[in-house]
């Protein structure tokens, strides 16, 4: 199994913003500090959700201040980007960082309609471009002259520069809600980002991906390189008792659900008047058993296990849920580091 950190910065007062941004940045380097294997950065605008907002400048900071650990996104919300500006930028992080890039895309929120509605769209047109999106995006990585006509975009241009440092271009990877999406893109090979799900589901959920691929014939190997670069997503809390984790934990829950639930009853316009019945947030990611790998060590252990024989490789742990204590989340990942990860990784993790 590999781990990653994501940093899901939750920032409720503007005032705050500053020091919740170089808090992530703390984490992200004790994070590669300690071995984790990538650090995951998300995508929000205008509530708080995500006090840095911008994955891709916040990644040029973290991969300044590291040099190992991967930088993922957990996701661009494509329809928000240009595609060509878009592989600019990754382009040019992936050499910054030395092909340490994840690119994970997604249409973006579904139930924060005050996001789209900021950058002059809507949540169906969201949906609508994301296909062609990812589809200019490789093209733009990949193809030398580029010539594009499509129901979105139409552009040309002799070549990308700087192309990417991992070639033929950053791996992708994509986040799925629904069965569909997920099954799109096994019939495609593009390795997934799971959400947050029961340990049944999950197990459902990959075994229906792998069935989907071998229906497509693919090779055993492509296969295994799929569900090795697909990722769960989980809060963690380890403590040295299961009570003081769990009372951490459902404090930091409650805290990030209320900021989020807050921001979609403030700013998602009354009416609907972009004409899309908004998604109701599922119920599962509401519960906290579903949401966190939470407890002591030997808790956190047997939980990681239940999830291994589910077939999970990789999780992304939000660490730092709802805005807890930085003592609490360095000793949570420190905990993690030494007495949990070693159990599941090949190479120890680093204690230090």
């Amino acid at each position: 199994m590999k781990f990653g950190v994501f940093l899901f910065a939750v920032s409720s007062d503007p005032v705050d913003d500053g020091d919740v941004i170089r808090k992530s940045i703390e984490e992200a380097v004790l994070a590669e500090k300690l071995g984790f294997s990538a650090v995951w950065l998300s995508e929000h605008h205008f509530d708080g959700a995500t006090a840095y907002a911008d994955p891709i400048v916040f990644g040029s900071a973290i991969a300044a201040r590291t040099s190992t650990i991967d930088i993922g996104f957990a996701v661009l919300e494509m329809a928000l980007h240009h595609p060509i500006r878009l592989a600019v930028q990754t382009a040019l992080l992936d050499q910054v960082s030395q092909g340490r890039l994840i690119v994970g895309t997604g249409r973006g929120s579904a139930y924060n309609e005050f996001e789209y509605r900021g950058f002059g769209l809507t949540l169906e047109q969201g949906r609508m471009m994301l296909t062609e999106s990812e589809e200019l995006l490789i093209k733009a990585w990949t193809q030398r002259p580029l010539v594009h006509n499509g129901n979105y975009w139409n552009v040309s241009f002799p070549e990308l520069r700087p192309r990417p440092y991992q070639l033929p271009h950053p791996p992708l990877v994509r986040a799925c809600i629904g069965k569909e999406s997920m099954m799109a893109m096994a019939r495609i090979g593009r390795p997934v980002l799971y959400g947050v799900q029961s340990t049944e589901a999950i197990a459902d959920r990959l075994k229906l991906y792998r069935e989907t691929m071998e229906n497509e014939n693919f090779a055993t190997e492509d296969i295994e390189y799929a569900l090795d670069n697909s990722w769960v997503q989980k809060s963690l809390m380890v403590a040295d008792t299961t009570e003081y984790a769990i009372d951490i934990a459902a404090q930091g829950f409650r805290r990030e659900r209320a900021h989020i639930r807050e921001g979609r009853e403030k700013y998602n316009p009354q009416g609907n008047k972009g004409g899309v019945q908004l998604a109701k947030p599922p119920s599962e990611g509401e519960q906290l058993a579903n949401a966190f790998v939470v407890g002591d060590v030997k808790s956190v252990t047997e939980q990681l296990v239940a999830l291994q024989k589910a077939g999970v490789r990789n999780i992304l742990f939000k660490v730092d849920t709802g805005g807890m204590d930085f003592e609490d989340v360095s000793r949570s990942m420190h905990l993690f580091s030494r007495e949990v990860a070693p159990l599941f990784a090949e190479s120890s993790l680093s204690s230090s």
